[in-house]
């Protein structure tokens, strides 16, 4: 039972104010007493402007709706569909010719190039390793992944002939990447390597710094290594820096749904923002502890010493418009919208690096990064906008302290994505693309005017291509290049890093000075693309591109009207869909994991989270409402596939089968009524139902 406390004209849950009180606040300046006045002025004012702009979505969807049953099927006049987005305000006029201004921005984001991880902010440890994947070793990174094309690692210690081949392939990248004026890194004995590309900065005791686009990488000598004592210079590994930035996620990667959950998301963000955050963790049968990373100490080639950071430069996700949260009653008895309550505790919390009272330090520049998801069009981003103003006036910080990233991963954003940046353009520092976001909007914006392409299908259909190109082309144009990020989506599969080494290449290539890799060895393989692509060339080339046109974005990915799939091709669908959404949300229901890695339907393990859900309980939604499938078709899918991830998770002693007991199940219900009411949830979220399902199986 929730116990809450006054505070101010709020009900507060009195964990949640312990928190704060005990150690949010304390040592920033801020007294309790003022802290709270000023942020329950705040949330009173501003959560009916956010209540109104939901209620705009969904008045925005209801004639969406209305128009669609009325055109069914693909879209035959672009110029009259614009014409009516334009009249109901889904449309709004592009704004005259602009640059951001944003100020006092950290390198990682705008003069470097380089990975970006995105992690669950409940998971201590996990944000720790995060954190530490500044630098990562090549050496490891190649010998226990499948970037290494050679025979697998036999098992009982060291493989010393896996060991040869990852020496090898590591010295092939140096002369591919950071080559000598002459000869080969193979051939190379020590001593001051001569560069033919890249720059010597210094020297940290026998080791080399090297700076190559921007980025460095440490070539380590230490002879007395197992490793370098058979190396004939003494290389004893090739430390690589990777995750420039790192995402600490409160929104679609976690299942927090009250005050218990948030305060240990906001507790994790307080220590790595004071730097004394730590996790313990058993291996190999031993109790051990994990801390962040200390900076980086080396000499310039003159003797000078300086440093660089030992960690990611760390934003933090806060939810979007849409959900509220029991932590915090207003005072006509609601509850608070969580986007407000987080972004004035996750920037009370940052003063703490600013005013530089801890360990460690985050932001050089001074700054706060906040990304904010799910944004519909630039009425909201000017509410974030307002919304930041407000927490910085209470917290005493200098206007556009806060700064933010605009996740372009809502179809009313995409369509006017130069007006979002300009409602923000004094604080953006990161535009975004997410394709299942964007393509769960995509589907259930159009959901009543006909059935969708099958899933599979989708990333090849036009309206990606527009979206993909329109969000660097315009980006570009707002001038973000050098002072923000503009950034790709996540790799899904941690397991295959040679088919990521061979594909995600390409984002740097098409302008983005950052993408979304799942893990730090991802990390360090990934940030070799932004040795092997200069971005911010790239960059320049692309800025003379024209966006691909709004009636290319706006082409919804219908199947034709006369399409005809075969009874074996519609319950391939269904099966896919079912497994995928079940064995994401028993995971989220039962543990209140919100991001794993989920076995699919073919036991290969995707990084799954509440974006992939979404796209996959729309896409049924949508089958089932134009008939295209029946109810018995997705039940007996769904009691198929409950059996399926049953004996995927049967190593699991903390699992609980749903098959024998799916009446009952509480997972298994709320995966069936994601697709049953898909239709009619906001926007197609998962989250309204996830909340409520979860929310109920901790009362019981």
């Amino acid at each position: 039972m929730t116990q809450y406390v006054n505070r101010a004209s709020l009900c507060v849950d009195s964990s949640l104010a312990a928190f704060l009180e005990e150690k949010a606040i304390k040592a920033t300046g801020i007294s309790a007493d003022e802290f709270w006045a000023g942020f329950a002025d705040l949330a009173e004012k501003m959560a009916p402007i956010n209540r109104a702009l939901v209620q705009k979505r969904a008045d925005i969807q209801s004639k969406l709706d209305e128009w669609h049953r009325a055109n069914p099927g693909p879209i035959q006049d672009q110029k009259s569909y614009q014409s009516f987005l334009r009249s109901i305000g889904y449309l709004v006029d592009e704004p005259a010719p602009f640059q951001i201004s944003t100020q006092n921005v950290d390198p990682e984001i705008a003069t470097m190039a380089g990975p970006q991880l995105v992690v669950p902010s409940l998971n201590d440890r996990f944000v720790l390793n995060a954190a530490n994947a500044r630098w990562g070793s090549l050496y490891d990174a190649l010998y226990g992944t499948d970037a290494l094309d050679a025979a697998p690692a036999k098992p009982g210690g060291y493989d010393e002939a896996r060991g040869a081949a990852v020496i090898k392939a590591a010295r092939d990248y140096l002369d591919r990447l950071i080559p000598l004026k002459n000869g080969s890194w193979t051939d190379y004995e020590g001593g001051m390597p001569q560069l033919a590309n890249a720059e010597m900065v210094g020297t940290n005791g026998d080791n080399y710094l090297i700076r190559h686009h921007g980025l460095h990488l440490e070539i380590i000598i230490d002879k007395n290594h197992p490793i370098g004592r058979g190396d004939k210079a003494g290389i004893a590994d090739i430390l690589v820096e990777a995750a420039l930035t790192t995402i600490i996620d409160m929104e679609d990667s976690v299942a927090a749904v009250d005050a218990q959950d948030k305060v240990l998301a906001y507790s994790n963000w307080l220590g790595l923002m004071r730097g004394d955050l730590s996790a313990s963790f058993s291996k190999g049968g031993k109790t051990m502890q994990r801390h962040a990373n200390p900076d980086r100490h080396y000499k310039s080639l003159n003797g000078e010493a300086f440093t660089l950071p030992g960690r990611s430069l760390m934003f933090v996700r806060n939810v979007g418009h849409l959900m509220t949260n029991p932590a915090i009653l207003l005072s006509d008895g609601s509850e608070i919208p969580e986007g407000i309550m987080d972004a004035a505790f996750t920037s009370l919390i940052a003063m703490h690096d600013l005013k530089k009272l801890g360990n460690l330090q985050n932001s050089r520049a001074g700054s706060i990064y906040i990304v904010k998801p799910k944004m519909h069009g630039p009425d909201e981003a000017a509410f974030t906008n307002n919304l930041f103003n407000a927490v910085e006036d209470i917290l005493g910080l200098e206007r556009h302290t806060i700064k933010v990233g605009v996740m372009d991963e809502e179809r009313r954003t995409s369509a006017n994505l130069a007006a979002c940046i300009y409602a923000v353009k004094e604080r953006i520092v990161f535009i975004n693309t997410g394709f299942l976001d964007r393509t769960g909007d995509e589907m259930h914006s159009a959901m009543h005017g006909g059935a969708m392409i099958r899933k599979a299908d989708m990333k090849n259909s036009g309206w990606i291509a527009a979206y993909e190109q329109r969000n660097v082309a315009i980006g570009l144009a707002c001038g973000l290049s050098g002072k923000a990020q503009i950034g790709k989506g996540m790799w899904a599969m941690p397991d295959l890093m040679g088919a990521m080494m061979e594909q995600k290449i390409g984002h740097p290539k098409t302008g983005a000075n950052t993408a979304w890799v799942p893990s730090p060895t991802a990390a360090t393989l990934h940030a070799l693309h932004y040795h092997m692509v200069n971005v911010f060339d790239i960059q320049q080339i692309k800025a003379k591109e024209a966006p691909a046109s709004l009636d290319a974005l706006l082409t919804v990915p219908f199947a034709p009207l006369d399409q005809k799939w075969s009874e074996e091709e519609i319950l391939a669908e269904l099966e896919n869909n079912a497994q995928g959404i079940l064995g994401y949300v028993v995971r989220w229901i039962d543990h209140g994991v919100g991001c794993s890695k989920v076995p699919d339907i073919n036991d290969i393990g995707l990084m799954e989270d509440r974006a992939t859900l979404r796209i996959s309980s729309q896409h049924m939604a949508n089958w089932l409402l134009h008939g295209i499938c029946t109810i018995e078709q997705i039940d007996s899918s769904f009691e198929k596939m409950a059996a399926k991830v049953d004996a995927q998770n049967s190593s699991d002693p903390e699992y609980q089968k749903m098959s024998g007991n799916l009446k009952n199940n509480l997972a298994y219900q709320a995966a069936m009524a994601l697709v049953l009411k898909g239709t009619e949830q906001p926007s197609g979220y998962t989250e309204p139902l996830l909340h409520r399902y979860r929310l109920q199986f901790k009362g019981t």
